[in-house]
């Protein structure tokens, strides 16, 4: 019914993971994978505190741009309020002072 083709070919399984691991420790050496695997745990902390970060600043944003509008048409409605007693008057329903 469906071909699924995967992105990045087969994931290797058994037997391909450890010939990986094996070439691994010929290149880095059985002391410094336990550095490496650190390293690149507090990489991916960093990058996910990174994340969450932006993401905020995003729902920050987007409440904010959400009541800028109606604050702008209060601020508005005060200075129209304020520049002519008329409009004063009856957005009130009594005299401007």
């Amino acid at each position: 019914m469906f071909d699924y083709t995967p992105l990045f070919g087969p994931i290797p399984g058994g037997p391909e993971l450890l010939i990986i691991l094996v070439v691994i420790v010929f290149l880095f050496g059985a002391n410094k994978i336990p550095e490496l695997a650190r390293a690149s745990g507090q990489a991916m902390g960093e990058f996910q505190r990174g994340r969450e970060e932006i993401e905020q600043e995003i729902r920050d944003a987007a409440a904010t741009r959400q009541r800028e509008p109606a604050e702008e048409l209060v601020d508005e409605a005060d200075e129209r309020a304020t520049d002519d007693p008329d409009l004063a008057e009856r957005a009130t329903g009594r005299n401007a002072v």
